[in-house]
């Protein structure tokens, strides 16, 4: 089945950010800030979280030694350490991409409204037919730059 551009209802608008499984947070500030020249982003001390600006896009560093990181330990020592890749897209109707998802057989892990390059915005978790969790996530309505 192949769908045309007007039966999707977004536009993609490129990789608002990735996030790494890390379990040094403070080693991988000092690499990514002085070995990358990333900036540092926003901050999420509960959740031993830390975001480095890597041009437009974010880099999210997650500690994995955090309590706050519990979902998002590896589940096999030595496994995965990739949490979620962050596909910005342009404005969206939440219920048009709910239909949109759930005919194309995709169950929403979960939606919220959460921080990234472009600030703050409505997104959607879903996992790829290959396990790999995927974020959708629309604009924020006040873009922080």
């Amino acid at each position: 089945m192949s769908l045309k551009p007007t039966d999707i209802p977004f536009t993609l608008a490129g990789i608002d950010h990735v996030v790494f499984l890390v379990n040094d947070l403070e080693k991988a500030m000092m690499f990514y800030e002085q070995v990358l020249g990333c900036q540092r982003g926003y901050a999420y001390p509960d959740l031993g979280m830390e975001q480095v600006w890597c041009g437009p896009s974010l880099i999210v560093l997650w500690d994995t030694t955090h309590p706050g990181a519990a979902a998002a330990r590896p589940a096999v020592e030595g496994g995965k350490n990739v949490d979620h890749i962050c596909i910005a897209t342009g404005p969206f109707d939440q219920d048009a991409l709910r239909t949109h998802l759930a005919n194309h057989g995709v169950k929403i892990e979960r939606e919220a409204n959460h921080g990234g390059a472009r600030g703050l915005g409505h997104s959607f978790y879903f996992l790829d037919p290959f396990g790999n969790k995927i974020e959708l996530k629309g604009p924020p309505a006040h873009p922080d730059h």
